[in-house]
């Protein structure tokens, strides 16, 4: 399963970038005040332990601090816990479990040279601290110690510890901007993305539709700019379809009248064969002007949406094809029901039964059930068809027998008005073979 890292959605988006921002931010905001408290650190330590060592020396040199000798001194110059300052001859001991600190040293070095004082070496440890302190007393216990004029001079005292202190505080403020700018975002981000789903849904509808209701305008002026640009799309488009539909049956009406009064003269005719032909062409012109106006208002009309039991509806057409010579039969049929237009929907089954009988030697039907859905199954028992001809034969006029002799190949029509009636209520026309051999027409409609 592949894992996407990045969201689709337009809160998903907005809420993982303010987060990574914000996480980078703070991240570097963590750094400086690691630094900036680093630097603290060195410059209370460092800078006490410079001004004493200073002294120490001065103090030294006029002869105040004899050898040996310190402040607060234990015997042999070890310094005890309360020492502060050791002046000794001899490299300071330090106790078990004593950390070195680099950075501390380099800097109490640099002090030193800034004020005029060479040191041979200079070192830093930061001393562990006994248990029954740690609570009482914070900080660590640090002795910096310098080898100046062939003497070490040591010096104790603390220095801060906060990092505990600093990382609780980053949490917290990272936190603290988290609900202060992610919720503002994520609201606003629902404002915008609410009317787009909407919008998202309605641009997916059937445009034939035109009794659907327009968007409400709301979210952000962007946003309702857009609703109010598709809606009145969509009233232009209801108003083109509609202006088609009028035309469509006055096309229909003028041109069936001449040909019904053609008709009419034409079986004056006295010769049998020459009548039967004229007879033939014109009833040949009148189907070929049903279809073509069939598959110009499939999806559109009057007709009204009702539940219709498919269990029935497969039941009677195929007992109509049969009384009519018609090898059509139920296969398989579970009870279920759709919401259509019972009209097209008859049509939509007649032309692909029309089309495996004609085909595919019979027809047999099927209903199922599919997650959210009902599949209606037509299938014949003819030769299939190839990838191409599955791809292109559902196109207006698009024919799998290439003479354009109705009484063998049809208008080409039929597959087009099915998948457009299908697609008009929400479903779907897909053809596909079967592996015995033969094709299945399948209309896949959502459930009721």
């Amino acid at each position: 399963m592949k894992i996407r890292l990045w969201p689709r959605s337009l809160i998903g988006q907005l809420v993982l970038a303010v987060a990574l921002m914000l996480f980078a931010a703070q991240a570097i905001n963590f750094a400086l005040l690691v630094r900036g408290q680093s630097q603290q650190t060195l410059a209370h330590g460092g800078g006490m332990a410079v001004a004493r060592i200073i002294d120490a020396v001065d103090r030294a040199r006029r002869g105040e601090l004899p050898p040996q000798q310190d402040e607060r001194s234990g015997e042999h110059g070890r310094p005890n816990r309360a020492q502060k300052l050791v002046v000794s001859d001899r490299p300071l001991p330090l106790p078990t479990g004593a950390v070195p600190l680099p950075d501390l040293a380099d800097y109490v070095e640099k002090l030193l040279g800034e004020a005029d004082v060479t040191a041979e070496s200079v070192d830093a440890w930061a001393l562990p601290q006994r248990p029954r302190l740690r609570a009482n007393i914070p900080g660590r216990t640090v002795i910096v110690s310098a080898q100046i004029d062939g003497r070490y001079i040591a010096v104790r005292g603390r220095i801060p510890t906060s990092g505990n202190r600093l990382q609780g505080f980053l949490v917290w403020q990272t936190l603290s901007l988290y609900l202060l700018l992610l919720i503002p975002i994520m609201v606003i981000a629902w404002r915008a993305a609410a009317p787009l789903r909407d919008l998202t849904r309605a641009a997916r509808s059937n445009p034939a539709l035109r009794d659907a209701t327009p968007l409400e305008e709301e979210g952000p002026s962007d946003v309702r700019d857009l609703i109010i640009a598709f809606n009145a799309y969509r009233s232009r488009i209801a108003t083109m379809l509609s202006d088609k539909d009028r035309m469509l049956g006055a096309v229909g009406h003028d041109l069936r009248t001449p040909l019904a009064s053609l008709r009419v003269r034409v079986e004056q005719v006295d010769d049998d064969a020459l009548r039967d032909k004229m007879i033939a062409s014109i009833e040949e012109m009148a189907a070929m002007l049903t279809d073509i106006l069939a598959l110009a208002r499939s999806g559109a009309g009057t007709e009204g949406r009702e539940p219709v039991a498919l269990r029935g509806l497969v039941e009677e057409l195929a007992a109509d094809y049969r009384e009519r010579g018609k090898d059509v039969a139920v296969a398989a049929a579970v009870d279920a029901a759709v919401l259509a237009r019972p009209l097209l929907l008859r049509r939509a089954l007649r032309n692909l039964i029309d089309n495996a009988a004609a085909y595919g030697v019979r027809a047999r039907l099927s209903v199922e059930r599919a997650p959210g859905a009902v599949r209606i199954i037509v299938s014949d028992d003819g030769p299939g068809l190839s990838d191409e001809q599955i791809r292109t034969l559902v196109e207006p006029f698009a024919r799998g027998e290439q003479s354009r002799n109705r009484a063998t190949g049809g208008s080409g029509l039929g597959l087009s008005i099915a998948r457009d009636i299908a697609e008009g209520e929400g479903g779907a026309l897909t053809l596909v073979n079967r592996a015995p051999g033969g094709l299945d027409a399948v209309v896949t409609l959502p459930t009721a």
